[in-house]
C-alpha cells in the first residue's frame, strides 16, 4: 500500500503510477461523467464514481488478482480500512470474472482517513476496505484507476 496526495507527488512514486495521477488531474473535473474512461484500453483505465460512506460494520473487505488499484478522493472523506496481512479465503470469488473477491474483514484491519486530492494505492492480493463513514454516512466522488500488474 502506498498513500499520499496528488497535489505533492513524491518523486521515490514509480513513475508509471506518477503518470496515471497526473494523467486523472489534467483531466477529471466535477462535468466528468460518472463510469469507466480509458487511458489504455483495458491494461489501464479509470472509474468515476459517486457513492455514500456506510458504516464501517457494514462494508465488506475485498483484495484483486490482476489489476491494482488507485483511489483517488475528489470529493468529501473516506476512511480505508487495509490490512498488511495476505488475504484468507474469500466468501465472494469474483476474481476469474471480474478480478474482485471479497471476504467480511482482513486479518488486523488499520483504517486512513482520506480527504479531498488524497490518494492510497492497493497491489494485486492486498485487503482493503474502501468507502467507510468517517461519523455519519455521507457522499464521496473518488476515481478509481485500475492498471493491470503482468
Amino acid at each position: 500500500m502506498i498513500a499520499g496526495n496528488i497535489h505533492h507527488l513524491q518523486g521515490w512514486l514509480p513513475l508509471e503510477l506518477r503518470q496515471a495521477i497526473e494523467h486523472v488531474k489534467a483531466h477529471v473535473t466535477d462535468a466528468t461523467p460518472l463510469g469507466k474512461h480509458d487511458i489504455d484500453g483495458n491494461r489501464l483505465f479509470y472509474l468515476i464514481s459517486e457513492d455514500s460512506t456506510e458504516p464501517f460494520a457494514d462494508r465488506r473487505a475485498e483484495y484483486h488478482a490482476k489489476y491494482l488499484d488507485i483511489q483517488i478522493i475528489l470529493k468529501g472523506q473516506e476512511g480505508m480500512t487495509f490490512s498488511t496481512y495476505p488475504a484468507g479465503k474469500p466468501d465472494t470469488d469474483w476474481l476469474a470474472d471480474k478480478d474482485i473477491a471479497f471476504l467480511s474483514e482482513g486479518v488486523q484491519e488499520k483504517t486512513a482517513v482520506l480527504s479531498e486530492g488524497d490518494f492510497v494505492v492497493f497491489y494485486p492480493g492486498e485487503v482493503h476496505k474502501p468507502l467507510c463513514a468517517v461519523g455519519t454516512p455521507a457522499k464521496v466522488r473518488k476515481a478509481v484507476v485500475k492498471m493491470l500488474v503482468e
